[in-house]
């Protein structure tokens, strides 16, 4: 009896322990739960019944120098069907869907899969998108025929919108990555990206064990993108794009020599922004690419400057006393160095010469600059060329190209040889291997005017960036004596009978390619420029610069230029009247 009690006792000592060791595991459980775990377990249970949605904040817009709009937002009606818990597609549901087919003019009834997710909104009471970016016309029909569809939802959001299309579409850009979260990808959208986004809001959804929305409470408020104002004139940027050859290749920037505010700027080809706003098939991204239509030609390309840079040579020849001012000299076609003959196109048209050197400028006389070679180094040339500008970035917000100034020592590091004279007779008529940015030509242009060299602009709020330029102000004044010539009786003289206008110009037919390949193919016909300096009546001056790929000679980019100071003459006097 005594054993057996003993026994008893003992189960029902074990028994306690361990009613009470599970009693202890219990406890700490719960408060491992209710203390430790406890706002993990608070967060997950508000999943349950919470939902929290970002609210997209309006992206900012892009405007002219007058408030134009450039690139803005448009609402963006979107129709959808929501579910109300029941199983199947009723009769009346069916009747109502082939009336709204008849408005919106898209397949439902007939379409297999949108069916499906109509039945399967209906039974989890969530909604599906029946017709995207719905007109303001059918929009009110339908509110019309369904004024208490309670089975009908439209919501508005805001697309991005470029009113005008192609034009200024390299300043402007575009923006990718439309369905996640719309980003610049180059221009303006992608440089001001951060001030043009604005801030995410938040808002947070409660809803039933369904799915189905029962209260929306706003918990930040999205702050919308600040508005970008830039230096273009809408009107002005119009002129140049339809001015412009509508098949040609090239560039065309008309800037204030002052500050370095760009007024208008084309690059062909050019792009629709607006086309990304949708997707996009691979094929045709790939052929965007292979026609190298994202290319911004005005900072991104980089050109022979052929004759343009006759200005630098000369201005190297006057401040290193190589030549003066009343220096002469006798054109016959040709000189000879190092038993070679190198030509004179300016002998075709003005025939054997004597020429001072502001009509060899001005007619662009190449025999007169290659007697300059024979007594220039190409280092010295390519300090003066930097002076300029070139071969520099010219400290725009948008990315560019450097272009090539050549020296001895590149010449000695890229291609492991010396550089040889008959290439400094080359490089004073602005061929060899000589490269430059069209805009690097807008600022060296306007530095002959000015006296320094101004960073250009593109957005108001820009700093004005001014450089002082390095060479004297009497050589400075030859250039323009030079340039004017050029616009009266030189190679731009077709300039010479706009009225009202004082014109400084240069012209400059750049090769891309030996002369013998000319009839191979247009890619190997030279490049034409047309650059100058205008001032129209009283109104500000303007520098302009004009380029047209493979024109084969700068008369063509001379015509399209007088074309356009004729159209700006109009648009100034119906402006100003």
């Amino acid at each position: 009896m005594q054993v057996a009690h003993k026994i008893h006792t003992k189960k029902i000592f074990f028994l306690f322990v361990g009613m009470t060791l599970m009693l202890i595991i219990i406890f700490m459980r719960l408060a491992y739960l209710q203390i430790h775990l406890n706002e993990l377990l608070h967060v997950q249970s508000k999943k349950n019944f919470l939902r929290m949605e970002v609210i997209k904040p309006a992206r900012g817009n892009i405007v002219d120098c007058h408030g134009t709009l450039l690139a803005t937002n448009r609402p963006v009606h979107n129709l959808y069907w929501c579910g109300g818990g029941k199983q199947t597609i009723t009769e009346e549901y069916r009747q109502m869907l082939e009336k709204i087919e008849l408005i919106i003019g898209s397949p439902i009834l007939s379409n297999t899969h949108l069916v499906d997710d109509i039945r399967r909104a209906e039974r989890q009471q969530n909604r599906v998108l029946l017709k995207g970016d719905l007109s303001f016309e059918k929009l009110c029909q339908l509110e019309e025929l369904f004024p208490e569809g309670d089975s009908l939802c439209i919501e508005t959001e805001f697309q991005r919108f470029y009113p005008h299309e192609f034009c200024a579409s390299h300043l402007l850009g575009y923006l990718g990555n439309i369905k996640v979260d719309p980003q610049g990808r180059m221009g303006i959208e992608q440089i001001w990206e951060d001030q043009l986004r604005g801030k995410q809001g938040v808002q947070q959804k409660t809803i039933n064990s369904v799915g189905r929305s029962l209260m929306v409470q706003t918990i930040e408020e999205a702050l919308a993108g600040t508005d970008i104002r830039t230096t273009l004139d809408l009107n002005i940027q119009q002129l140049i794009e339809t001015i412009f050859p509508e098949d040609a290749n090239g560039t065309c920037i008309l800037m204030k020599p002052g500050d370095g505010s760009i007024v208008a700027l084309v690059s062909r080809p050019n792009f629709d922004p607006n086309k990304f706003l949708a997707p996009l098939l691979t094929a045709d991204w790939q052929a965007m690419q292979e026609e190298q239509l994202f290319l911004n030609r005005a900072f991104s390309a980089s050109y022979p400057p052929g004759s343009i840079f006759k200005l630098v040579t000369a201005s190297a020849a006057l401040q290193e006393n190589i030549i003066t001012q009343e220096t002469c000299w006798f054109c016959r076609g040709y000189i000879t160095f190092a038993d070679r003959k190198y030509r004179c196109q300016c002998h075709k048209t003005w025939g054997n010469a004597e020429l001072t050197a502001k009509q060899a400028l001005a007619r662009s006389c190449n025999t007169f600059f290659y007697e300059i070679g024979k007594k220039i180094p190409i280092d010295t040339l390519a300090n003066y060329a930097h002076r300029f500008g070139l071969g520099e970035k010219t400290s725009s917000s948008f990315p560019e190209k450097t272009g090539l100034i050549p020296t001895n020592r590149w010449k000695m590091q890229t291609k492991g040889e010396r550089w040889w004279p008959g290439e400094t007779l080359q490089a004073t008529i602005g061929q060899s291997f000589l490269l430059v940015t069209p805009i690097q030509i807008a600022r060296m242009i306007a530095s002959i005017f000015t006296g320094y060299l101004v960073a250009p602009r593109i957005v108001a709020d820009e700093p004005i960036v001014q450089v002082p330029l390095n060479i004297a102000r009497s050589t400075r004044e030859f250039l323009q004596d030079s340039m004017k010539s050029v616009a009266t009786q030189g190679t731009g003289q077709r300039m010479s009978r706009l009225k009202d206008f004082e014109i400084f110009a240069k012209t400059s037919t750049a090769q891309t390619s030996g002369l013998e390949k000319r009839d191979l193919g247009n890619e190997y016909l030279e490049h034409g420029w047309f650059v100058g300096h205008f001032q129209y009546k009283q109104y500000e001056p303007l520098v302009l610069v004009l380029l047209i790929e493979n024109a084969g000679t700068a008369r063509i980019a001379t015509g399209v230029a007088k074309k356009f100071l004729l159209e700006y003459k109009k648009f100034m006097d119906m402006t100003h009247a």
